[in-house]
């Protein structure tokens, strides 16, 4: 049994928009604040420009504009806030990205949030698809406290406008997931890495740079080893949105304000891993 009591309430969570009809945005939000001097600072450790499309009149002969060299930074980016901003365990999810940077430390939505603002700076725009997860899916990670998950959790999933084809059927041709940023899903669920457990230090950040993450149950999964496909853990799809900014406005966080409020300042300090 999961926890209902600490749910927003009058909350009525339906799918609210057509992903044809979003066309995202490279503005800065009250979560991505990508004009923060935090985020420029990150921008310049991982020698991503402010603006790409800027690149020529600042002299950078780079093409920083091509897909591939978007989806190259990307990478680098993720890899940076994998090694650098600390896994742990928040209910914030409307924390801006600087306040994230200057502590350190971040959930998988927060650390999510910090690589759609180095998109965002770059020229690229990044939009979410909103997702109703199941809280059993976070069972593993709390083996003795499950009547204290949420019954549901609300997850915002990036999605990236890159010029060029799409690496799956489902999307309109310009928009690349954040699960096939390092690939397409099916390249790799074959990797031969498993699928994602939701146990141990790994966490979804962490795990989509080398196994397929599959919230639509598309991907041709391995026979043994943990699952790939995700789908089952899906209640509800929200539809996408603008930002995530939009998405917790329109359907709230995961939990009420006072529960938030009482859980942060413990979950907050404690490593995902743990």
């Amino acid at each position: 049994m999961t926890s209902s009591l600490l749910a927003p309430r009058g909350r009525v969570r339906i799918r609210m928009a057509d992903g044809g009809t979003v066309a995202g945005s490279t503005e800065p939000t009250r979560i991505l604040d990508w004009r923060h001097p935090n985020v420029s600072s990150l921008l310049r450790r991982i020698d991503v420009p402010a603006d790409s499309r800027d690149s020529a009149d600042s002299g950078d002969s780079r093409d920083t504009s091509s897909p591939a060299h978007r989806i190259a930074a990307l990478r680098q980016a993720h890899r940076w806030i994998a090694a650098v901003v600390q896994p742990v365990y928040s209910v914030q999810d409307e924390r801006p990205v600087s306040e994230v940077l200057r502590r350190r430390r971040g959930s998988c939505s927060q650390r999510l949030a910090v690589l759609e603002s180095v998109a965002r700076a770059s020229g690229v725009a990044t939009r979410v698809r909103g997702l109703l997860v199941d809280g059993r899916f976070w069972y593993p990670r709390f083996p003795r406290f499950h009547r204290l998950v949420p019954h549901q959790v609300v997850l915002a999933w990036p999605e990236f406008r890159l010029d060029g084809p799409s690496l799956t059927e489902h999307l309109p041709a310009s928009w690349l997931t954040v699960s096939e940023l390092f690939g397409g899903l099916d390249e790799l669920s074959e990797g031969g890495g498993g699928g994602f457990t939701n146990v141990g230090a790994e966490t979804l950040f962490e795990a989509l740079s080398r196994t397929a993450i599959d919230w639509d149950g598309a991907t041709v999964c391995p026979a043994v080893g943990a699952a790939c496909d995700l789908s089952a853990y899906v209640l509800a799809d929200l539809g996408h949105f603008d930002s995530r900014d939009e998405l917790f406005a329109r359907h709230g966080q995961t939990l009420c304000g006072m529960a938030r409020f009482l859980a942060e300042p413990i979950l907050s300090r404690r490593s995902a891993g743990a």
